[in-house]
């Protein structure tokens, strides 16, 4: 008899592992998203003895898929002073890099700078090459880029000034671009990036460098506080080579 109930039970014995639901699993990844962006704000008042205000935004994108990577930026600066404008500038970049292996990849490069009342209307650099990655991790970012390429500058002859970095000549050569780019996450809410741009041509060799320390208030909202440099070695003579302007802004992350 017994063996009747052991053949019963191993016949019916699939039927119930069938009627059973299988666990779950976990079918969904979670994807990183293509695209990147950075708004940022900055905003000035002076009341009293003097009636100045500015404001300063930036705007950051980047997407990256494969092995392309293109990102831009758009950089607003204006001045009121005494109830009228006094400076409006509008600053933009556009690069597109393909990577070539692990670390090398080709750029090219645009930089432009137009401005109402400042010593140039138009100030654009062009410029292509080979850029090597050190590091690319989410702690560490180390790049390198070198590249021949192309500067025009347009002066404002009706708006240069005694105290302007600028000679009165129109500009129109090639150019040697070097940058190095640089982040750190010291913290999970502290980032430190350091980025440096030579361009060298016959009329001038000027160096940009870019310091600044992000530090997240939320997810989505961080203080930063950045110091630019702008160094030329040749300028007017009674003229110091160096400029450098300090900022304390809000950053919106998307």
């Amino acid at each position: 008899m017994s063996k009747y109930w052991l053949a019963s039970l191993a016949l019916m014995s699939p039927m119930f592992s069938y009627g059973q639901e299988a666990p779950e699993q976990a079918t969904e990844i979670e994807v990183p998203s293509p695209w990147t962006s950075e708004v940022e704000f900055g905003y000035q008042s002076h009341t009293g003895n003097s009636d100045s205000r500015s404001l300063n935004s930036r705007l950051n994108a980047e997407y990256t898929e494969g092995r392309h990577r293109t990102s831009g930026e758009w950089k607003f600066y204006l001045l009121y002073k005494d109830g009228e404008e006094d400076k409006r500038q509008s600053t933009y970049t556009a690069q597109s890099d393909y990577k070539l292996g692990p670390k090398t990849y080709l750029y090219g490069s645009f930089k432009g700078v137009d401005s109402r009342y400042s010593a140039y209307f138009k100030d654009y650099t062009l410029s292509g090459g080979l850029g090597y990655q050190f590091s690319n991790t989410d702690e560490f970012v180390f790049e390198l880029e070198l590249g021949p390429g192309f500067r025009y500058q347009e002066p404002n002859k009706d708006e240069i000034d005694d105290d302007d970095i600028i000679f009165p000549d129109m500009v129109e050569e090639a150019i040697f671009r070097g940058n190095i780019n640089t982040s750190w996450q010291a913290l999970d809410n502290l980032s430190i990036s350091a980025d440096l741009t030579l361009v060298s041509g016959h009329s001038n060799t000027r160096t940009d460098t870019d310091i600044s320390v992000t530090n997240n208030i939320t997810e989505d909202i961080a203080l930063k506080i950045s110091h630019s440099r702008q160094y030329h070695d040749k300028v007017p003579e009674g003229l110091e080579k160096a400029d450098s302007i300090f900022a304390i802004n809000l950053l919106f992350v998307f």
